[in-house]
């Protein structure tokens, strides 16, 4: 990854801003400027089959959530014995099977539940887990072996592999964050919707009124149209009849409804719910946080029945890890390994994937294993979502999940 000597010299005369970088979209503090990772002019695309019209809507739950309170095994005795204080009632579980259900603020998941929209997807990790924030959801945006190293995202190497028609937009919108996770590297025109004016204003601040014009904040200034150009093909003024929570994730799936409902079109979105490293008192954040996630995912599928589109997309959640199945001494739960996800859309064939985790035969540090791999998931993405071979992106061949109807 590289940046230009000018924007390396305004960083250095920017120090107190944060930065965060990557080929394909720059992002300084809270603001972010889009860059083409690879010229429109040469990403060829059959028209005849636009593949991307399916669209593909990540949702990171940032910490880790704790899958074993998300969707609880409310007969198992293993679990109520190894959370003697956390474990969620069973008179509280909205039942899915004779043996799951989900957490009590996920209430409003029936619905997809009842329409099978909803496949549940219990297991997911990955060999030889890392159980460092950082290195295990690099893991996760990267699709590398846990021993693996690589800086393009998973869905960086998809499309410079199978490129998106020059006319979208941009090939994957980052909204309310300045990590762009499995849209990181080059080769992808990635777009982050964060508070581009803020970081304008902060910069013509930071060059002293006396002094000689810097070359290095001109050169950054000289892209503000293409920022606004860029963001212009993405802005929309729909009124859309949801109610969303009164949350920054609230307010990222308000902006999601408006970048998807834009002609100029997509391919994917990436959007973030954080606050999910519950080492303490984790009932109450958790079912808050939860309480988002169901909120937010209802009003996007009204947007999206509205416009038309909820067939064509496919929202999976994600997160870097799950939580250890023993309640800790802080009324938490401290970092673990495999999770649970979800899969929504009109065209998911709802149901349970995976296995349960079964609680009498953890690990030497206290985790079950893994039942999905994740890359397993993400092969499902590729290859029966937008028909993409997945070898290259993912590193090798993974078993799709059959949790599509196409």
């Amino acid at each position: 990854m590289t940046i230009d000597r000018n924007r390396r010299r305004f960083l250095r005369a920017t120090a107190a801003l944060p930065i965060a970088r990557a080929v394909g979209c720059v992002t300084f503090g809270a603001a972010s400027v889009a860059f083409a990772g690879t010229p429109a002019t040469d990403r060829a695309f059959d028209s005849a089959f636009d593949r991307y019209r399916h669209l593909l809507v990540l949702v990171e739950l940032k910490g880790g959530n704790d899958g074993l309170n998300t969707l609880v095994p409310y007969t198992d005795a293993a679990y109520y014995a190894l959370r003697p204080k956390l474990a969620i009632a069973r008179d509280q579980i909205i039942q899915l099977s004779d043996r799951v259900g989900l957490h009590p603020a996920l209430a409003p998941f029936s619905a997809f539940w009842r329409d099978r929209e909803l496949a549940v997807l219990q297991g997911v990790g990955y060999p030889q887990p890392n159980l460092s924030h950082f290195r295990s959801i690099e893991i996760w945006d990267t699709a590398s072996r846990s021993d693996e190293y690589r800086e393009d995202g998973w869905l960086t190497r998809t499309f410079a592999q199978q490129p998106v028609t020059a006319s979208y937009a941009a090939d994957g919108v980052v909204i309310g964050s300045n990590d762009l996770g499995p849209l990181s590297g080059s080769g992808a025109r990635t777009i982050a919707l964060a508070d581009t004016p803020t970081f304008l204003r902060r910069a013509r601040l930071a060059q002293p009124a006396a002094a000689a014009p810097n070359k290095a904040l001109a050169h950054i200034l000289k892209v503000e149209a293409d920022i606004v150009q860029a963001r212009g093909h993405l802005a929309t003024e729909r009124a859309f009849e949801i109610e969303v929570p009164a949350s920054g994730f609230g307010n990222a799936v308000k902006t999601a409804c408006q970048v998807i409902a834009n002609p100029s079109g997509v391919a994917a979105v990436r959007l973030t719910l954080t606050g999910f490293d519950t080492h303490t008192h984790q009932p109450g954040t958790q079912a808050r946080l939860l309480a988002e996630l169901a909120g937010g995912l209802t009003a996007l599928k009204s947007a999206l029945v509205e416009l038309g589109r909820w067939n064509e997309t496919l929202v999976l959640t994600y997160a870097e890890f799950g939580r250890r199945p023993r309640e800790n001494l802080s009324l938490g739960t401290d970092h673990g390994t495999s999770n649970v996800h979800f899969a929504l859309g009109g065209r998911v064939a709802g149901g349970l994937y995976g296995e349960t985790p079964d609680l009498t035969l953890l690990s030497s540090d206290g985790n079950p294993r893994h039942a999905l791999d994740f890359r397993d998931v993400y092969a499902t993405v590729l290859e029966r979502w937008w028909d993409v071979d997945a070898r290259n992106a993912l590193g090798g061949r993974f078993t799709a999940v059959p949790f599509l109807r196409m």
